[in-house]
């Protein structure tokens, strides 16, 4: 598949999946073997473990809406730098929901076979969600 074939699968995993919440769209985008290389704890390898982890992020912050910032291909990977806003609204990895709103970025890439999704590894704005949760500090001003 091209480049832009490739990029449309990965633009339909942020845009449908989860901005439509159409987590049985993981099905037909991943491969059954699919292999994630930042897990979340307890998460494994394969297509039902992916629609887990998406269940959990959309179980935990909704409304929740991806932004699709930059998306490069070249042959069988894909970047996606992007932004994201949300509630908190149910737990997430034991952090009871908080109600607050957050905007985090982040940049993944996806490697595909096929034309579908088959490995992802990610860099993502933890440390700035969870203070704006509330679940860690903001960092004081340093003294002038």
């Amino acid at each position: 598949m091209s480049g832009q074939d490739n990029k449309s699968v990965v633009r339909r995993y942020y845009e449908e999946v989860f901005n439509q919440r159409e987590v049985d769209l993981v099905d037909q985008l991943a491969i059954e073997d699919y292999i994630e290389h930042d897990p979340f704890p307890g998460q494994g390898n394969g297509r039902a473990d992916l629609k887990a982890r998406v269940q959990a992020i959309l179980s935990a912050f909704a409304p929740l809406q991806f932004r699709l910032d930059d998306v490069v291909a070249e042959e069988d990977q894909v970047v996606v730098r992007w932004s994201q806003t949300g509630t908190h609204s149910g737990a997430f990895m034991g952090i009871p929901s908080t109600g607050r709103e957050f905007a985090i970025a982040g940049i993944d890439i996806h490697k595909l076979r096929d034309g579908r999704m088959a490995e992802h590894w990610h860099v993502v704005d933890l440390y700035g969600l969870l203070m704006q949760l509330g679940v860690i500090p903001a960092p004081t001003a340093a003294p002038a």
